[in-house]
């Protein structure tokens, strides 16, 4: 059905969604001296792969390039196969230094590139980085101090079957380019390399203990002397000192304690700013400023607890996606789709790759969980039983973590998602190392996965005895599943049940549901919002009479492109559009929203 006619038969059937209130613009989180280099840019496709030979990194011309604005997805709005397996692009931007300041150094940080990207500096490479959803920085030299800089990147976003996600099998589509923010970073004399602010509740949430650990690099040609002191709020810390060699780097270390703290959660998202200071030889030369929150999240007795609560959340999946936009979205766009999520009454968030640190900053304000996943998504288990592949999984679960371990929103590590149903020694050996690994780094959060939620496959104690949650993917009554065990709806509640005998030590989630809808039609047609609404009353009122259940997520609040011939179990799709959104890519409400509002608002948090 076309857009214009799915958006007109939605404005008869359900009440105008309006002007959604957007919530004010967060504070950025990290280090001082940052400048954006978002904006106008020049682009160049490379549909013939010849830009390494001809040298565009050194060429000073601008032939052949045309002005775009970065963030920028360059297959936006191309449904096409060809669109959807990617190809080559090649990015520039001439600028100046904001001081020419020969002390100073300076780096380069990328929030987000689809997939494989080379950097060049003045026409020399300066690095590289493969993986599409975590930020990536690089040290810059050979810069102009005075004069114009040229920095190109060209950007690959062809995957292979041993990439993560893998190759182009599809669970959201493969947009190409500069997909998040730039930042070009001032430094002087010391770079912030890693920063951790962990509050820590302790007696009944009376006292928090606040550990604070600092990596710094020594980028000075001499040794220095380094110190770091800060605010928590308003209280006062100092860590202790030490010398850094000339190029080294180093952890300073401390702790403080909070009396009578104010705890975050979902219904008072109290945040501490945190200020931090760097010396050098007793000078500032660097600071950092984030946002804090104190509160515990544990496991027990199968039970989800956020400050000693048991938690029942609702939440909705939710993809950084705009219509015409792909995944280059910018404030303005986080801040409305984090708003419906807010408006539908969401207190969890979850996609299936890192959300960009401002989607992160709003969550922190507004008290929305996040479940944090690395996009280990639907990879073959020929390909886990590859050490390399597992091994890049671990170091994009590692590199999760320190880019977002700050965040009081962050719920939970997720480590992959639908995976086989039947683990194999390959699989059992991810799990165990990712989530040693994840409760090695953060010990105070828990550690999930997401399985296809199938009767056939339950039971599967010894693989998944490492984690603390299970997110059960729940397609009861949608799809048929192998050999049609979930066609039957009637079947979910025994399957919920016999999955919390099966795993009783471990917080379950329903971390999927939801039916596509992209038409009028009668009730019991698949693919019609009637269908929809029915689909959503009959799962929610499943959910509630489990109260063991720690929380369940709707996927998707939005619709999505996912790829060129999806049909996502509906009799008349819509291809690429994926249409089990309960909004339309044009921002109308589907009727179900209201039927998702109102289960939702009914549903104690805590």
């Amino acid at each position: 059905m076309p857009a214009r006619v799915i958006v007109a038969t939605l404005a008869l059937m359900a009440l105008a969604a309006g002007v959604l209130a957007v919530p004010a613009a967060a504070d950025t989180d990290g280090p001082t001296g940052s400048t954006r280099l978002d904006g106008t840019w020049l682009f160049r496709r490379d549909t013939g792969d010849v830009g390494l030979h001809q040298r565009w990194q050194r060429s000073r011309s601008t032939a052949g390039w045309t002005r775009v604005s970065v963030p920028n997805a360059w297959n936006a709005g191309d449904p096409s196969p060809a669109s959807f397996r990617g190809g080559v692009g090649w990015y520039r931007k001439d600028f100046r230094l904001p001081s020419a300041d020969p002390g100073l150094d300076w780096s380069v940080r990328f929030d987000s590139v689809n997939y494989r990207a080379r950097v060049w500096l003045n026409g020399q490479r300066v690095g590289s980085n493969t993986g599409g959803y975590l930020p990536f920085e690089l040290p810059l030299s050979r810069l102009s101090r005075g004069g114009v800089n040229r920095l190109v990147v060209r950007v690959n976003s062809l995957r292979k079957p041993t990439d993560l996600p893998p190759g182009t099998a599809g669970g959201w589509w493969n947009w190409s380019g500069i997909l998040r923010d730039v930042h070009l970073q001032r430094i002087d004399t010391l770079a912030f390399r890693d920063v951790l602010v962990r509050p820590v509740p302790r007696a009944r949430g009376s006292v928090a203990s606040v550990q604070v650990r600092v990596d710094l690099a020594n980028v000075s040609d001499s040794a220095q002397r380094v110190s770091v002191s800060g605010r928590f709020g308003g209280h006062g810390f100092r860590l202790s000192p030490r010398t850094l060699k000339a190029g080294k780097q180093g952890a300073l270390t401390g702790s403080l304690r909070i009396r009578h703290p104010r705890l975050w959660s979902p219904r008072s998202p109290t945040l501490y700013p945190v200020q931090i200071t760097a010396r050098a030889g007793g000078r500032a030369v660097g600071g950092y400023v984030l946002h804090s929150g104190i509160r515990s999240i544990k496991v027990v007795k199968g039970r989800l607890m956020l400050n000693g609560r048991p938690l029942s959340f609702r939440g909705v999946g939710l993809h950084e996606e705009i219509e015409g936009k792909g995944f280059a979205v910018d404030d303005a766009d986080r801040r409305r789709l984090v708003a419906e999520a807010k408006a539908i009454g969401a207190t969890v968030l979850r996609v299936h790759y890192p959300y960009s640190e401002g989607v992160h900053e709003l969550a922190d304000r507004l008290g929305l969980l996040i479940w944090s996943e690395i996009p280990v998504y639907q990879v073959h288990t020929k390909y886990m039983d590859e050490p390399a592949v597992r091994a890049n999984a671990l170091d994009m679960l590692r590199r999760n973590i320190a880019a977002n371990q700050n965040h009081p929103s962050v719920l939970l590590w997720s480590i992959a998602n639908e995976l086989s149903s039947f683990p194999d020694p390959g699989q059992r050996a991810y799990i165990a190392d990712a989530a040693q690994l994840a409760h090695s780094l953060d010990p105070t959060r828990p550690v999930g996965l997401a399985v296809a939620g199938y009767p056939a496959a339950l039971c599967q104690a010894t693989a998944y005895e490492p984690l603390d949650v299970l997110g059960l993917n729940d397609y009861f009554g949608w799809y048929a599943g192998p050999s049609g065990q979930i066609f039957d709806r009637l079947g979910l509640s025994h399957y919920l049940d016999a999955a919390r005998r099966c795993y009783r030590r471990k917080a379950l989630v329903v971390s999927e549901f939801g039916a596509e809808a992209n038409r009028a039609g009668p009730i019991e047609e698949k693919g019609t919002f009637a269908f929809q609404q029915d689909f959503v009353d009959y799962q929610l009122g499943v959910f509630a009479t489990k109260p063991w259940l720690s929380g369940a997520i709707y996927w998707a609040l939005m619709d999505f492109w996912v790829k060129p011939n999806w049909r996502g179990g509906d009799p008349r799709p819509s291809p690429p559009v994926f249409r089990k959104g309960l909004v339309t890519q044009e921002w109308v409400r589907k009727p179900a929203w209201q039927n998702v509002h109102a289960w939702f608002a009914r549903a104690p948090v805590l």
